[in-house]
Order: structure tokens, then sequence, then C-alpha cells
């Protein structure tokens, strides 16, 4: 945004101050380019079955121990030592290979 604030005063301000305002504008904008670079790195990649600990599920089949539950939109095949029937929420502990282990 910055950079295009630049180009545009470059067009719009006399002679000499179009030149000092765009190298103000460009030095703004590759300090916020180098912000966002560090806070960018620096946050770890949050994908895949992790992200599912913790996460509520309602079951689909009964889990009396093996059973199916949708979590987030998608059914993954669960495992529920204490037993749930369908319709009931529960949430995720662990994940063993595919399979979530979860609790009522």
């Amino acid at each position: 945004m910055l950079l295009i604030v630049g180009l545009v005063l470059l067009f719009l301000l006399p002679s000499p101050w179009n030149f000092v305002a765009f190298a103000v504008c460009l030095a703004l904008f590759l300090g916020e380019l180098l912000a966002w670079n560090r806070t960018v790195r620096r946050r770890g990649v949050q994908v895949g079955a992790e992200t599912l600990i913790g996460r509520r599920g309602v079951v689909t089949t009964p889990c009396r121990p093996a059973g199916q539950v949708r979590v987030g939109g998608e059914l993954w095949e669960a495992r529920c030592e204490s037993g749930a029937g369908p319709g009931e929420t529960v949430t995720v502990t662990a994940r063993n290979g595919l399979v979530l282990v979860v609790e009522p």
C-alpha cells in the first residue's frame, strides 16, 4: 500500500518533493516488508491431523469402542473406550495413525 502511495505522490507532487516523498514511502514499505517477514517466519505450520487434538466432534456411527466421528466437516475413524452413541459430542484427546481417540 505504501508503495502505491509513493508512486501516486511521485506524479502528483512538484519536483523535488515528489522524489523525497517516494523515497520516504519506499523506505517505509521496505520496513513493513521486513517486519511481516520476521513475523511470518516465527510461526510454525499448523496442518495435518495434529491440529485436531482438543477439537470437538459429533459421533456419526456408534463408538463402542470403534466408530466414526465428524470433526471439522470431515469423517474420521474414532476409538472411544467409554462408548458414545450417534449424535453425542466428543472431544479428540489423541491420535493413533489415522484413528482419533475421543472422550465424551
